[in-house]
Formats: C-alpha cells, structure tokens, sequence
C-alpha cells in the first residue's frame, strides 16, 4: 500500500483560498442565505414524509427527489451489479450522510458506533444496537444480524472517519470483514463547488447548514462486484484488498493512515496554528498595546507562566509580563529580558516583608534594571541570566538572589549597616 501525505486527505479550511473564488463566494452568500432558509423548511417536511412512509421503492423516490430540491443530488451506476443477496454494503467514508444517500437507492441500515442512542440518532436514519457492553458484544449483535433471514443489508464504512475524498483512503478496520464472508463494495464521489465538503471535528448540523447554503452537492455512487474471503485469508488481509478496490475504482491511493491517526494530525496541527498566532501577536512592537486574541486555553497557560514570572519579579506589572511572554512563549527568556530592560516598571504592593513592609522599601523595591547603582556596586541581578549557570538557576535561587539585591540597594541608599536578619 502506498502512503499519501496526511495534509492531502483533510481540508481544515472551508472557504477557498483563491480571491476569485472567495469574491464569488462573498457574491453569493445571499443567495446562498436565502437557500438556505428555504430548505430549511422543505427539509422538515422531508422529514416528516420519511417518517410517515414505510420503507419502500416509492418512499425512497418521494424522498430522494425531495432531497434533490435540498441540493443533494443522487446519481448511480452499475446498479444491475448491486447483489441482493449480499447483507454486507463496504463504502467509503466522504460526509456525514453518506448513509442517507445509499438509503435513497436500497434499504439498508447503519448502525451508530459511537454517539450514545436517542432521538436524534433515530431522526438521522441510524439504526440504535441497544446497549453494548464492549466492541465484542457489538460485533457479536451485528453478526447476529447478518445471519438473520430478511433483514436489510447493513452498510458499514471500514475508514471509521471522513477524508475529503481526493487523495486517498483511510486504513480499513478489520473487524467489519469479520461479520460476513462477502460483501459488496459502493464507490462514494462527492462533489460541490466552491466549497470543501467537510472540515475535521465539524458537527453535522454544521455540516448540513453549509449543504443547504451551497447551490448543490452531487453524490455519485457506484456499485462494485461482491468480494469473498478466500481460505486461510485473514480479516485485515481481505479488508486491505477491498480498500484496495475501491481506492482504483475511485483513482485513490490506500494509506495507512487510522482514524487514531488523523486524530493526531489535528490535535498537533491546531497546536501549530496556536504558536503561530501567538507569535504573530508578538510580532507587533513591544511599546504598542497588548491585546489578548488567544483562546481560552492560551490565556490560561499565558497566565500561569506569567504567575511564574511575577514569583521571580514581584514589582514587575502584569500587563509588562503578558505583553513580553507572549513574544517570548518562554519564561526563562522573558526573565531575563526583563531584568536587562531599561524600562522604568511602576510599583506594584506585593505584600512581601523583608526586614520592613513594602512602604518601608519605597522607590528602591524596584526592577534591578531600572535602579541607578553606584559605581562601586556590582549589581548581581544586572547581569543575570547571561552566563549558561545563571540561566538555569531555580525560581527560588533567582528570588533569593533578587532579594538580596534590593536589601543592598535599600541599605546603600538609607546609610545603614549590612544587618543579615534583614
């Protein structure tokens, strides 16, 4: 099996990113609007119509030409190859109806893996497996089924995720081959213009607000000759060779790629994005106003590390601490920058004592960097962090080393005796 570019199977921006494109889009948003509103009312009645009749050849024709008017348009081919005999259906994996859409052509049924049984699970045209105590009692319920006389075939999707379905396919799980020893596999093609068909983690109501807004989606399916397990073949090899049919039958390539996988690939990929907006905002000069633009997840890292920063220069403001971090994203870095800063920091009640309170201290408790020192004073704190040793010091050393040198500069500036109980 080859091995496409993760990047390549996933769209993670809805909008296009072409200007023409976009201005089209931004032409059409009332348009777009106005659809949308409008199906929203004739998709209630499609629901209605497919709750009031029974499962059958003129339901699903009412229904299918209905969805037509919802954008959703249906197209197969090769239907004569579609085996009735067949209780397994494999597809691959574009949207999140995709088993509505074989619905409208045969009767079959999809059961819900993952999201707990209700309603709307019913109302999205899942069939409920009741309570499942383990991945083995699910399987054992839907082999069960399989075997079961006159029931509809079930239609299940190995990839167990949504691709964008122009690069290539997900791994296929094993344990559907495992149900039966044939199946049938349906080739899904979805086009839409203008925008892509689905993002990562979108939530399907999402998702079908934007298949309303767009003119029309278009579902090609296309059935495939059934598949068996051969003797002494097991599950994951007779799942590779009907991912390997239907990735030429639909011109992809199969990966390795799991659903584990892309779950991975978005959870590192937002964390990017996330430096890579704090790093824009540090970009901006550093006198200019600071405003938090994170989520709720950066401000409260940003705060902890600030809190850190504060333990160390308790006279420092926060905004200044804030405002540096977010440039820096590093609290040794901002430390230092701080303590080789020039700027003069106002003073902020700390409620610290040492050897007086705060008052006592006035003007002198202030940034080691911004006091004036006399010549014959070597300010240890001034050249902190310089040397690698000094670098890599404890919070607790460089407080301790912090105090020590604001109890110099009090007692040098008051003409008192070095007092070590201070």
């Amino acid at each position: 099996m080859e091995t496409r570019g993760i990047e390549q199977m996933f769209d993670f921006q809805r909008l296009p990113n072409d200007g023409l494109l976009l201005l089209l889009v931004l032409l059409y948003s009332p348009v777009g609007l106005c659809l949308m509103l409008i199906r929203m009312c004739v998709g209630a009645h499609v629901f209605l119509v497919s709750c009031a009749l029974p499962d059958s050849l003129a339901r699903r024709f009412i229904v299918r030409i209905m969805s037509s008017v919802l954008g959703m348009h249906v197209r197969q081919k090769s239907q004569r190859v579609r085996d009735k005999s067949t209780q397994l259906y494999i597809c691959n994996h574009v949207t999140q109806f995709d088993h509505n859409i074989v619905n409208l052509l045969t009767s079959c049924h999809t059961p819900m893996l993952e999201d707990s049984a209700g309603f709307v699970c019913w109302a999205r045209g899942f069939m409920e497996l009741g309570a499942t105590s383990s991945p083995d009692d699910m399987e054992e319920s839907l082999r069960r089924y399989c075997s079961t006389p006159g029931t509809p075939p079930l239609l299940l999707f190995p990839e167990e995720d949504t691709t964008n379905g122009r690069a290539g396919l997900l791994k296929f799980s094993s344990w559907p081959f495992s149900l039966t020893d044939s199946v049938q596999p349906v080739a899904l093609q979805v086009k839409r213009p203008f925008l892509t068909l689905n993002t990562p983690d979108s939530f399907w109501l999402t998702e079908l607000m934007w298949t309303f807004f767009v003119p029309f989606t278009v579902y090609q399916v296309r059935w495939l000759p059934s598949v068996s397990r051969q003797d002494g073949e097991s599950f994951q090899q007779f799942a590779n060779k009907v991912q390997e049919i239907l990735a030429t039958e639909l011109s992809l390539v199969s990966t390795q790629i799991t659903k584990a996988d892309k779950a991975e690939h978005i959870k590192r990929k937002r964390h990017r994005d996330l430096q890579t907006t704090t790093s824009n905002l540090g970009a901006r000069p550093r006198s200019g106003p600071f405003m938090v633009r994170s989520s709720g997840v950066e401000e409260s890292r940003i705060s902890r590390m600030a809190q850190q920063v504060k333990e160390v220069l308790p006279d420092v403001p926060l905004k200044v601490i804030t405002r540096d971090l977010a440039q820096t994203n590093c609290v040794d870095t901002t430390i230092t920058n701080l303590l080789e800063s020039s700027e003069e920091f106002p003073v902020e009640a700390t409620g610290r004592a040492t050897g007086g309170t705060t008052s006592e201290l006035g003007p002198a408790w202030r940034s080691p960097s911004s006091v004036a020192l006399a010549p014959n004073i070597k300010p240890a704190a001034k050249c902190f962090g310089k040397s690698p040793v000094d670098r890599h010091m404890s919070l607790q050393e460089r407080k301790d080393a912090l105090y020590e040198y604001a109890r110099r500069r009090y007692m040098e500036k008051h003409g008192l005796e070095q007092d070590n109980n201070l």
